[in-house]
This record gives structure tokens, C-alpha cells and sequence, in this order.
């Protein structure tokens, strides 16, 4: 089977796409030389997509929260035995995870990759749910839930989204609550299962020491064809302002904790491509270590090296989250969007934006060397809608200072943020 050569324009680095008479889009990296290979098996089925439809339904269907991840969960057992188990023959190292807008099955080994691709391809396609089951993982994962309540630094971050997002699901915690899974049974799960583990709603990619032609071999041989159901999700419609500006929790914690976020209006492809990148320049052209206000804030006692920022995206969700500790967060939000107003008015210092994004660059140009970097680059780039793993890079090259000079007004609204606290009981 011929594939399509993805090739990057810039560094002439390159992998191989195929789509497979399954209906499956696979995705393989050669690597010659590398010792590792890294397969990621996964479908666009996240903790966000609780209402959908199929060319079976007459209307949406609406599911509880948490079914992406319980059914993660699941998956790794079959009738037989674990597929850990089977992973322990081939000596690879496996697991999986479930976030906002996808989940994923995935292994690294040094050796024998194609058994290994074998009973990931395998089990992923052989659900077993019982209600006995089921009823035993509501009691494993509501424990779960539970574990994650009492964490400070994750409600802080929930609790932050809640106020930033009215009626988006990306407000709920993607284990769901204790009450959502207690609606989940066997047969809901079979219906999710069938729903979003269609294969024409996942992708396959494989990066390092393998061969395109003996992957898309054993993909003849384990994959099952089926057909496209006209899988469609919704969401409800976000409006832009926040649900509230503030919120505060008391918890046993040290130091209080916080979080800020600047909501964003949602991009698609290769506008959250630039997006994203924009944001990143800016995060630390305002807050990194090496600017004025961090300085400031470090000197002053009112931030630590706990001190973060980062671009939190996804589908229909995109805004700039900075946390860390502090005693007086209120006043380090105070200061940040007082920095963010004096930046709007002044713009920015071309040598410095200039060494921020070379620094980035040389950053994506060195992860086109790391096995699991190039497999998570190309996942991303089928998530975020078919488009290249080598978009960010292309993408990147083309931003000028005048870009993020004119997108920092709506990357940075403080009329669209926010402040979660966390304090000390």
C-alpha cells in the first residue's frame, strides 16, 4: 500500500500516511538508527464529548460525564486476561490515558514491535464489558474521583475553568463525578464504544525503529473493517464572558494556591495552530523567568519557582492559564494585567521576541530527534484536524512581532478572566 509523504518543508525530515480499507488513518514515522519505537493507538473520543449522534439516531444523544475515561478503563480487560499481561511477554512498556478531546493506547519497547502493535491493535478492538464489571470499576473510579477532590492543586484548576466556561463540558473534572459514572452500565458503554471507537474516528501512529510496510501488514491482519456511521458531536453554545471572576476554596495546603486564565474565543486548525504559538511567545515575553514583572513578583515574595503558565486548548476551549503560590494572589493578578495593559500601549522588544522564538524553534527542531515527541506530533496533528505534525514548525517560522502585537488584545482580554484560590484551612 502506497502511503502519502508528509515531508517538512524546512528541515526535509518526513513521515508516511495511509488511510486503510478499514477506514483507519495510520501514521508512521521512520526513524533509522533510533533503538526505541513508540505506537499510539486512539480514538477523538474525550471526556468533552458527552453528546452525539449517528446516522442511526433521529436526534443528539446525551451520555453521563466521565464514560471516556471508564471506558479507558475497561479496555485493558478482556474475557482472558489483561493486556498488561500480554505486554509482559514482549517486554514493551505500555498504558494510556484519557484528556479533554481524545483518549489513547499506547506502548514503547526496544524490541519486537510488531507483537507488541499486535495486542495493542487487538484488544482496543474487543471490548468486554459485564455489569458485574462495571459495577466493580464505579467503585474503583469513584475512589479515583474522590483522591482528586482532595487534591489542591487539581481543584484549583477546575475550579478555575468553572468560572472561565459557562456551559462548555471542559468545566467538568474528565473522570466525572461520583453521580455521573453511577449511570454508567455495560450496555451505555457498548453504545459509546461502538459510537467513538469506529475506525474511522481513530488514527494509528507509529514512530522509530519500524517499517511502514510491516506496520500496514499487520494492520491488514488485525484491523477489522466497518463502516462510517456519520459520527457527529455537539456542544452547547459558549458565550465569551466568564461565569464568574472569582472563586475561592479552603483546603489543607501549605501556601494558597492559584490560578489565572484568560479565556480565548475556540480556533480551529491552523488558526490554534498560530494561536497557540502566539500565546506562547507571549507567556513569556510577560511572565517567563527572564522578564521585568517575574523579576518583580520573585523579588517582591509574591511568587515562587512553583511560578507556571501554559496554552490550554482543545475543541470549542482555548485560553492562557498562570498559577503558582503566592500570599497574595489577588495582587500578583492585579500586577499581571496591569503588565498586560502596559504591553498593549507600548508593545514589544523586537530582540527579545526575537530570541524567544528562535528558542522555540530550535526547541521543535530538536524534538523531530526524540521518538516519543515525533508520535505525540503527529497524534496531535490528526486531532487537531488532519493537519500536518510539521504545521507548528511552518507556522512558527512565519510569526513577526507585529502578529502577537496585534493578537495579544484577544489572547489577553482581562474583561474574559479569571481568578481561582485555593487557601489554607
Amino acid at each position: 500500500m502506497n502511503g502519502e509523504v508528509i515531508t517538512n518543508s524546512i528541515t526535509s525530515d518526513s513521515y508516511k500516511k495511509f488511510h486503510h480499507p478499514s477506514g483507519l488513518e495510520v501514521l508512521v514515522w521512520e526513524m533509522p538508527g533510533f533503538s526505541s519505537t513508540y505506537a499510539l493507538f486512539a480514538t477523538k473520543y474525550g471526556s468533552i464529548n458527552t453528546r452525539f449522534k449517528t446516522v442511526a439516531d433521529s436526534d443528539f444523544v446525551d451520555v453521563p460525564d466521565g464514560i471516556a475515561h471508564f471506558l479507558e478503563h475497561k479496555l485493558f480487560e478482556n474475557e482472558d486476561c489483561d493486556a498488561f499481561e500480554l505486554y509482559a511477554k514482549t517486554g514493551a512498556s505500555a498504558n494510556a490515558y484519557t484528556t479533554f478531546d481524545h483518549t489513547a493506547y499506547l506502548f514503547e519497547c526496544s524490541e519486537n514491535y510488531g507483537e507488541s502493535l499486535k495486542i495493542l491493535l487487538d484488544f482496543v478492538q474487543k471490548p468486554y464489558f459485564t455489569q458485574a464489571t462495571v459495577d466493580k470499576e464505579q467503585g474503583i473510579i469513584g475512589q479515583e474521583i474522590k483522591m482528586c477532590e482532595d487534591s489542591p492543586q487539581r481543584q484549583v484548576l477546575f475550579n478555575l475553568l468553572k468560572c472561565l466556561y459557562t456551559k462548555h463540558p471542559v468545566r467538568i473534572d474528565i473522570a466525572g463525578t461520583v453521580e455521573s459514572i453511577a449511570k454508567i452500565d455495560a450496555e451505555l458503554l457498548y453504545r459509546c464504544y461502538r459510537t467513538f471507537y469506529n475506525l474511522h474516528n481513530m488514527v494509528l501512529v507509529v514512530a522509530g525503529n519500524c517499517n511502514a510496510d510491516e506496520v500496514m501488514n499487520i494492520c491488514d491482519e488485525k484491523l477489522v473493517t466497518c463502516g462510517d456511521i456519520g459520527l457527529e458531536t455537539a456542544f452547547p453554545k459558549e458565550p465569551m464572558e466568564v461565569s464568574q471572576k472569582y472563586i475561592e476554596e479552603i483546603m489543607p495546603v501549605g501556601t494558597t494556591l492559584f490560578n489565572i486564565g484568560y479565556k480565548v474565543p475556540a480556533k480551529d486548525k491552523e488558526e490554534l495552530v498560530k494561536a497557540e504559538l502566539e500565546s506562547s511567545i507571549l507567556l513569556q515575553l510577560m511572565l517567563g523567568s527572564g522578564s521585568p514583572l517575574y523579576k518583580e513578583l520573585f523579588d517582591e515574595g509574591l511568587i515562587n519557582s512553583q511560578f507556571t503558565s501554559e496554552v490550554f486548548y482543545g475543541s470549542g476551549f482555548f485560553a492562557n492559564l498562570v498559577g503558582g503560590e503566592s500570599k497574595d494572589p489577588e495582587m500578583v493578578y492585579n500586577r499581571i494585567n496591569e503588565e498586560i495593559a502596559r504591553y498593549k500601549n507600548e508593545g514589544f522588544d523586537e530582540e527579545k521576541f526575537r530570541i524567544i522564538k528562535n528558542s522555540m524553534y530550535g526547541t521543535m527542531i530538536r524534538s523531530f530527534e526524540n521518538v516519543e515527541s515525533c508520535a505525540n506530533a503527529m497524534l496531535g496533528s490528526y486531532i487537531l484536524g488532519d493537519l500536518s505534525a510539521y504545521a507548528p514548525l511552518e507556522a512558527l517560522a512565519k510569526i513577526t512581532i507585529n502578529d502577537i502585537e496585534n493578537d495579544l488584545i484577544e489572547l489577553f482580554n482581562t474583561d474574559y478572566s479569571a481568578l481561582s484560590v485555593v487557601k489554607a484551612q
